[in-house]
């Protein structure tokens, strides 16, 4: 048996295309969504990911602004600006790429975004309402993940989902939307014993701890939806938390990487921006 791969670069073109029809649509009605990325320092792989989001924002007709800091930027000169883009009306979105220098405090500064323009959806109040069942803004690589099982027509109602990983960012909000879409959820982390035990049950089986290649054929139920959320460098090229080649052989659906998980949440975060262009529009 053979994987069938879950291609985000396939589902986040489709989506593209639809994104710039939309914005068309918000244009010609006076609304131009906006987009703020901070970048505080000269983290390599933070540059990537702005030029990025900036590539997007002009492909479907965004109006991006990237605002960039020193690496010995004060905490209160870097929300000083978070509180200018907080009170522009040009500007629905506003992202803090993270990480930070080490000297500023990430939760502070995150804490200051306005909830309605977080669009990463890491504000205290996005992560209330996720937990609540509540309508909110939530973050881009969960909201990625289920836009493709749904995309892939993977049933979820009743399945037995584990999820690798408890982070704030990915692995404690992921777990939170599959509970919502009736899955029964366990989170795996560096403590759970026994742990291929646990894996090997799961129908749709989650990696998000970011270490090469650690989820093997024998950790996966054969037949599982596997989503490899992981982006790791190993001998200079892009791999993620799944041995692919191995696990291909197993599971039934696979997300590869890289062109997986990381092309759709690029493509959430434009979706959050345009939601929040939306709303403050009513």
């Amino acid at each position: 048996m053979m994987a069938e791969i879950l291609s985000g670069k396939q589902m986040s073109e489709q989506l593209t295309q639809e994104q710039q029809e939309r914005v068309a649509a918000l244009r010609a009605q006076g609304i131009v969504p906006g987009l703020a990325v901070i970048l505080a320092g000269e983290n390599p792989a933070s540059e990537i990911y702005v030029r990025n989001k900036k590539t997007m924002c002009d492909t479907i007709g965004v109006h991006s602004e990237v605002v960039r800091l020193p690496n010995d930027v004060s905490q209160e000169d870097l929300i000083a600006h978070v509180e200018r883009l907080n009170q522009d009306p040009a500007i629905h979105g506003i992202l803090v790429q993270l990480p930070l220098p080490e000297h500023l405090d990430e939760a502070a500064v995150l804490a200051r975004v306005l909830p309605e323009k977080d669009v990463d959806g890491f504000h205290v109040v996005n992560a209330g309402k996720l937990f609540a069942g509540l309508p909110g803004v939530v973050p881009c690589t969960p909201k990625g993940i289920l836009y493709m099982l749904h995309q892939a027509g993977i049933e979820l109602k009743g399945k037995e989902a584990v999820v690798i990983g408890r982070s704030n960012i990915v692995g404690k909000p992921v777990a939170m939307l599959l509970l919502q879409e009736h899955c029964t959820v366990t989170i795996c982390h560096s403590r759970t014993q026994n742990l291929k035990d646990v894996t090997r049950r799961a129908d749709i089986l989650v990696a998000a701890i970011g270490k090469p290649r650690f989820v093997t054929a024998d950790m996966v139920k054969p037949g599982a939806t596997v989503i490899d959320v992981g982006v790791n460098r190993v001998d200079g090229k892009v791999c993620g938390d799944v041995d692919f080649d191995a696990v291909k052989e197993v599971a039934g659906h696979l997300t590869p990487v890289p062109g997986g998980v990381g092309k759709m949440t690029i493509s959430m975060l434009m979706e959050n921006t345009l939601e929040a262009a939306c709303r403050s529009a009513r």
